[in-house]
């Protein structure tokens, strides 16, 4: 995260700390899931884990890194970067190192869930991994249907309303936080043999609390507030925030 610090200070884009958030994040998630504390070759639940949190970290942080070097800056840091002033830099770097440690917490899960003792591969592995690639692939149809919308000049002004945005006014953020529910499933044994496990409920906890209270919707819906005002209101009333679900009439 220093270095996302200095990249983005040299390119003026807040955005890419959180290409180098997701990268890094998907890295040390492979890391704990592989490293052999115990000198044994790694089991198919580790191995499984580590390919799903680097797929995971490689989809979202590439995504993320084409949307910064090609765009202008996200609305988030672009109003934290008034909003601080002078300040700025200082602070951005304060707030990315506190990312770091939000990455350690959610490494934890991926640790824990990988390291489930449980021998073989069993229903709840197949349910957590039906669990993330939805979450995956739900994420990734957001975001290419929010991108497809915003290269559509007519749309200028415009809430993006159609597909999964029509659900949720946030959808690639509910798939997000689904795709950390997964690792519950993985690292719980309901047997009592592995207690540890019950740490991985904090990682879907937190994105929920991150997503919802600190960094994503308010600081967008903000954005969207000052910047369509009219747009956004009409389309919140009928919206849900979060959790898809029909728009109303």
């Amino acid at each position: 995260m220093t270095v996302a610090w200095l990249v983005q200070r040299r390119t003026g884009q807040g955005g890419w700390a959180d290409a180098f958030w997701s990268l890094g994040l998907g890295a040390a998630g492979v890391f704990v899931a592989l490293f052999p504390l115990d000198g044994v070759a790694p089991s198919a639940r580790q191995a499984l884990g580590a390919c799903l949190i680097g797929a995971w970290g490689l989809r979202l942080g590439l995504h993320i890194a084409a949307r910064a070097r090609s765009s202008e800056e996200d609305p988030r840091y672009a109003r934290l970067r008034q909003d601080w002033g002078p300040h700025f830099q200082t602070r951005m770097f304060s707030f990315l190192m506190l990312q770091a440690g939000a990455a350690a917490l959610l490494a934890l899960n991926i640790l824990v869930a990988a390291r489930n003792p449980t021998p073989d591969l069993n229903f709840q592995d197949a349910l957590a991994t039906l669990v993330f690639v939805v979450a995956l692939f739900g994420e990734r149809l957001a975001d290419r249907q929010l991108s497809r919308f915003k290269a559509d000049t007519s749309n200028r002004g415009k809430v993006c309303d159609s597909g999964l945005w029509a659900w949720s006014r946030h959808p690639n953020y509910f798939f997000e936080w689904l795709g950390w529910c997964a690792w519950p499933i993985f690292a719980i044994d309901l047997s009592g043999g592995w207690p540890w496990g019950w740490l991985a409920l904090s990682g879907p906890a937190y994105i929920y609390w991150l997503l919802t209270r600190v960094s994503g919707v308010p600081l967008l819906e903000a954005h969207m507030r000052r910047s369509r005002p009219e747009a956004f209101a009409a389309y919140a009333a009928r919206t849900s925030v979060f959790f898809p679900r029909p728009p109303r009439d």
